[in-house]
């Protein structure tokens, strides 16, 4: 009896930990392993002739790529679509979990851009009118959260590429880029009314496209960084309002179809 205390216990050919011993090792609780089990994100590969939970080294693998989102606030349901599918590259995930670590800082795209803008219109000097301010940004002004910008990502690469990027874009460049906006957001639009899903490759290719836009106009936007925009446009209420303005589930709709564009890159 005393040999059920050890781990690394054996069931078939396989060395296998039963859930307290597990919990121990990740330094997580039985309660929330149960709980993962519950909802299907990790499930025991075995199970004891008692019916006991026995994880083997696949369970312990997804367990630390669960943990590792975790530390990223990536929500648990957004978790199970990245793990999802036998595609799934393990060395791929530690990679973008790797990037999305590096670059946690700068999270936002929309706030970042919109106050570079308005910082590089006063440092230029070729100043907008309210009117002109109001016709690229919407009614969205930039102005009011410069400071926050500057402190939460002032020193990041990508506030330094995007501020150097800016400086000598026109009011012309803006209009164009604001079209381009427009597009995509007018395309999702039409493909979330018809009710196609956000993991459709239609959807995901408007990720990507405005991944890509991002990335031209702005600084480099990997999919990692692309997910953590995606995490700040829900988490954040200042963002879900600007999206649940356009349709109603469409901060919703546009976080999974970039997540969903991230995964099918793995």
């Amino acid at each position: 009896m005393t040999s059920t205390r050890k781990s690394g216990h054996r069931h078939g050919n396989a060395a296998t930990h039963t859930v307290s011993e597990v919990a121990r090792l990740a330094g997580v609780s039985v309660r929330t392993l149960h709980h993962y089990d519950e909802i299907g994100l990790l499930e025991p590969s075995a199970r004891s002739d008692a019916g006991y939970r026995l994880y083997g080294p696949d369970d312990l693998s997804r367990l630390q790529e669960i943990l590792l989102f975790r530390e990223l606030e990536i929500p648990l349901e957004d978790i199970a679509v990245l793990l999802s599918g036998g595609a799934f590259d393990r060395q791929a995930a530690l990679e973008l979990q790797r990037e999305m670590l590096h670059q946690k800082a700068a999270r936002t795209e929309a706030l970042l851009a919109s106050v570079d803008r308005a910082i590089n219109a006063e440092r230029t000097g070729v100043r907008m009118t309210k009117e002109e301010m109001f016709e690229v940004f919407g009614d969205f002004d930039p102005s009011e959260h410069e400071d926050e910008v500057k402190e939460r990502w002032g020193e990041t690469d990508a506030y330094k590429e995007s501020a150097r990027r800016t400086a000598r874009y026109t009011k012309a460049d803006w209009e164009r880029f604001k079209a381009e906006s427009e597009q995509i957001g007018s395309d999702t639009i039409a493909l979330m009314d018809a009710g196609v899903p956000a993991d459709d490759p239609r959807v995901m290719d408007l990720a990507e496209r405005a991944r890509l836009q991002i990335d031209t106009w702005f600084y480099p936007c990997s999919h990692a960084m692309h997910v953590n925009l995606a995490e700040m446009y829900i988490a954040d209420p200042r963002f879900t309002a600007t999206y649940e303005k356009m349709r109603t589930g469409m901060a919703r709709y546009w976080h999974d179809a970039i997540l969903a564009n991230a995964a099918r890159q793995m």
